[in-house]
């Protein structure tokens, strides 16, 4: 019996798929639920699982694109499978012939140089000019060594270095996912009104509270870390009640407001950048934002994540400062309208009640759509998650950190 593998739906709305890699070569034989190819849509990469046991024929190349629904493998489920210590079968060894040296091919005699020879044509010569290169440097293939219009036009100027360093260039197709992340960023910076606005933030009041309870808090909650991502989470959660249209987002003529907290977390995977969403952040604890945010960026990192992992969200954390960024202005996750970029901790002198006194400090930044947020809620927004990170006690922990760490 021949079985028809079709292009499972990845989601509600996806449409198309693309063949990222195959994982199996055509006339393997595949056990049923092993992964046999690894299939890339705009939101996520997806392992696509044999739906029977048997001999496989690839009906798709790597890079192809194919629609939902479509064709991509044929299993031969009677097809039994093969011994896996069997030998291999060894080629009877062939009566030597010995067969006659073929001869040199002669070798074409070098045209003779004659006056023509690395002379334009008026039409090559033009060409020459507008690409700056000496004829010199061409051979021609023309009539008596004559420089064609082709030979000029197919010309590249040199490149060359006097360290004669390699200059090699190589050309991939970009993925799928890549592909779409590239049009959503493009589309986010001509469809919306976007600015940011830039605050910092005295991380002095968060490190006193991570050295104090950070060991208490991995033990209690078996190995989850304290970071400052929940911080940050709870902050922002607490500054989008404050200011909800930076909750909110754009819909043709209508503004859609929301009463929850959906936080998309801007991660880097092996696929490229990606944005799984923590839900009703608003009600979760320290604990629960640390354990989701492992439990998502692990599901990154390892290939895992899903569509509906990335589904969704109202507004967007990110944080170049794990990569040394001191300043940044984040493009907007549309159709979101605010996105918080996190930055680098760098100590420095600041002036703290007429003295000078060095601390951990980091700059904060708020894209956001001008079309539904204005400058006061915008600022006032980042102004308000600043005052929760420089006093975290009060604001995040009702002043009793054990009991908000549920230690």
């Amino acid at each position: 019996m021949i079985l028809e593998m079709k292009v499972p739906s990845p989601g509600e709305s996806i449409k198309e798929v693309e063949i990222a890699t195959w994982l199996v070569k055509d006339g393997d034989y595949v056990e049923k639920d092993q992964a046999i190819a690894e299939v890339d849509s705009d939101k996520a990469t997806l392992e696509l699982p044999a739906e029977a046991s048997g001999i496989i024929t690839l009906k798709a190349e790597e890079g192809d694109a194919v629609a939902v629904g479509a064709v991509v493998c044929l299993i031969d489920t009677s097809a039994a499978k093969p011994a896996g210590d069997a030998p291999a079968a060894v080629e009877a060894p062939k009566a030597e012939v010995k067969a006659e040296e073929p001869k040199a091919a002669p070798v074409a005699a070098a045209p003779a140089a004659t006056y023509a020879s690395g002379t334009p044509s008026p039409a090559a010569r033009k060409i020459l000019d507008e690409k700056n290169i000496a004829p010199a440097s061409i051979t021609g293939t023309g009539k008596d060594g004559r420089i064609t219009k082709d030979d000029a036009v197919n010309a590249v100027p040199s490149m060359g270095t006097p360290t004669g360093g390699s200059r090699g260039t190589e050309r991939t197709k970009l993925s799928m996912l890549r592909r779409k992340v590239a049009e959503r960023l493009v589309a986010a910076k001509n469809e919306t009104a976007m600015l940011t606005t830039f605050n910092e933030v005295n991380m002095t009041p968060i490190n006193l509270i991570r050295n104090e309870y950070k060991d208490a808090f991995k033990a209690k909650h078996g190995g989850i870390g304290l970071g400052y991502m929940s911080f940050f989470t709870k902050a922002v959660t607490r500054a989008l009640k404050l200011f909800p249209d930076v909750n909110s987002m754009m819909d043709g003529d209508h503004k859609i407001a929301f009463d929850f907290c959906d936080i998309s977390i801007a991660v880097s995977g092996p696929k490229g950048l990606m944005v799984p969403v923590v839900r009703n952040a608003e009600n979760l604890t320290f604990r629960g934002v640390e354990a989701d945010i492992k439990r998502l960026a692990l599901k990154a990192r390892d290939g895992q994540i899903t569509v509906d992992d990335m589904t969704g969200g109202t507004f967007t954390i990110t944080n170049g400062g794990v990569f040394g960024s001191m300043l940044s202005t984040p493009i907007i996750n549309p159709p979101q309208s605010g996105i918080l970029g996190m930055h680098n901790i760098i100590e420095r002198p600041i002036a703290v009640n007429g003295k000078v006194e060095i601390h951990p400090m980091m700059y904060v930044a708020l894209s956001y759509d001008h079309r539904i947020i204005d400058g006061r809620e915008s600022v006032g927004f980042l102004v308000a998650v600043k005052e929760a990170l420089e006093n975290p006690m009060e604001l995040l922990m009702d002043n009793n950190p054990k009991k908000a760490l549920e230690l």
